[in-house]
């Protein structure tokens, strides 16, 4: 066992896809693929460069030799050069043109954005994946009532599967958004210094027709449509901002999913999956802890914190650039982005296994039910010779004495039989109990869910349902 620090992200909670793509093999060898675009590219714009080098890169292009770079670099105290060192001595034929013209961020800011966009397209698979778990549980329960709630406190019925749609909604939003960042990423390209461009016109000498060229050609051997149109020595911090922001919130929407699916446990009305040998609590052998939710409020709450650091090193950065964003970039986006991973990965282990019941919800909306329906009694009672004005003051009177019966004494809710005994309603307890199916209270909320299912939903995942993968295995 490791006895040394490691983050929990890593250990317990991100995936291995989301941590492969913020590994130091994922980040080292886009380095070389972007030595070796940089090559491929210049070449075929005139300079002296030789296929032979560039085949001599694309063999190496998948080994790193992380001994000489760690050597290096405790020699020149640069990442870059030590990995540009070792890259050279990897490929002695290509050494000579390995980074020509480039500056330490033609490396370091395209692979950052090549790595948040690879992330943001796993994220999208996940968040689609949870879509359509929901939405298969929504479409099951389009029409079982249950209290809604506001404030907290009982209100109109609603259903469980259009309740279950509230969820999904805040999901297709933050799929807009990661679809909306996805498809407007550009990377750095090469400009220099400044941002300038001045080291390659040097090279091209003077042309700059052919530096526009390089950058389109990076771009494309990397598979991107363009890079930002100007610079400073990096991209604009900005992005990293707008992309922490995107995954605040997805870690918002799952908060309040988990916060729901927390308060709907502690009524008994839904769970969230319990394995056989599950132990809720040390001390408590009959708890069944909603953890997992509780584990995504927690992972959330990191992350929406934590897209406060890239909002803050936007503001900050000096001109062209300064560098007190490489440490805490290094350390903000790559966890943002694994517990995000985390928090959908739970989000659809639940998801794929939320436990309802029935009778439990069936009760607390028949204990509430009766003073929903006073209305519905009053019309009938109307329709029957009485008067409206005096009906509305005696179902007022009985709501009350009933509520007080219910809160103080703990007894049943027994307002029907207070108005069945009641003359002035001339109504029988059965005609009356006729008032009381929980479907009839439910509003459009089935057909809200068919409507959002079929109008919505499906043309938001459609594209994706290939990558839709329901295995969410957690590691503890």
């Amino acid at each position: 066992m490791n006895n040394q620090y490691q983050s929990p992200l890593a250990s317990r909670y991100a995936s291995e896809e989301m941590l492969y793509l913020f590994s130091p093999d994922k980040k080292f060898t886009t380095w070389h693929k972007l030595w070796i675009a940089l090559a491929q590219a210049e070449m075929e714009l005139g300079l002296p460069i030789t296929s032979e080098q560039i085949d001599e890169m694309i063999e190496h292009c998948d080994v790193v030799d992380y001994e000489t770079a760690a050597r290096r670099e405790k020699e020149v105290r640069h990442d870059v050069m030590a990995h540009v060192l070792a890259f050279g001595e990897q490929c002695p034929k290509a050494k000579p043109i390995i980074h020509l013209g480039a500056t330490s961020c033609y490396v370091g800011d395209n692979t950052d954005v090549i790595l948040m966009d690879e992330g943001l397209k796993l994220v999208r698979k996940r968040l689609v994946s949870v879509i359509a778990a929901l939405s298969k549980f929504a479409e099951q329960y389009r029409d079982l009532p249950t209290l809604g709630f506001t404030h907290f406190q009982a209100a109109q019925l609603t259903s469980v599967g259009k309740r279950a749609t509230l969820w999904i909604q805040d999901l297709l939003m933050d799929l807009s958004e990661v679809e909306y960042r996805i498809e407007n990423m550009r990377l750095l390209g090469s400009k220099g210094t400044t941002g300038t461009q001045a080291s390659f016109l040097e090279l091209f000498d003077g042309d700059h027709e052919k530096v526009k060229k390089l950058e389109d050609l990076i771009a494309e051997k990397m598979g991107y449509k363009s890079c930002f149109a100007v610079s400073g020595q990096t991209y604009s911090r900005k992005l990293d901002a707008q992309i922490l922001s995107t995954l605040s919130g997805i870690a918002q929407s799952a908060s309040k999913f988990a916060t729901d699916l927390r308060l709907l446990a502690h009524l008994k009305e839904l769970e969230e999956p319990f394995e056989k040998k599950q132990i809720g609590s040390s001390a408590m052998p009959y708890k069944r802890n909603p953890m997992r939710s509780e584990r995504i409020c927690a992972l959330s709450r990191y992350v929406m914190v934590d897209a406060q650091n890239p909002a803050i090193t936007a503001s900050t950065q000096w001109f062209e650039r300064t560098l007190d964003d490489s440490a805490n970039k290094r350390i903000s986006i790559p966890e943002a982005f694994l517990a995000i991973d985390a928090i959908l990965n739970i989000y659809l282990n639940i998801a794929n296994g939320i436990v309802v019941y029935p009778k439990v919800i069936e009760k607390h909306v028949m204990s509430e039910l009766p003073f929903m329906a006073s209305e519905n009694i009053m019309m009938d009672a109307v329709k029957k010779g009485g008067d409206r004005q005096e009906l509305h003051e005696r179902i007022r009177t009985h709501s009350i004495a009933a509520g007080k019966r219910v809160k103080e004494d703990g007894l049943e809710n027994d307002l029907i039989q207070r108005i069945a005994q009641d003359p002035m309603f001339g109504l029988t307890e059965s005609e009356i109990r006729a008032k009381l199916n929980p479907k009839d209270y439910i509003g459009r909320s089935a057909e809200q869910v068919d409507d959002f299912l079929e109008n919505e939903v499906k043309p938001a995942i459609e594209k994706y349902l290939h990558e839709v993968d329901f295995a969410a295995d957690l590691k503890v």
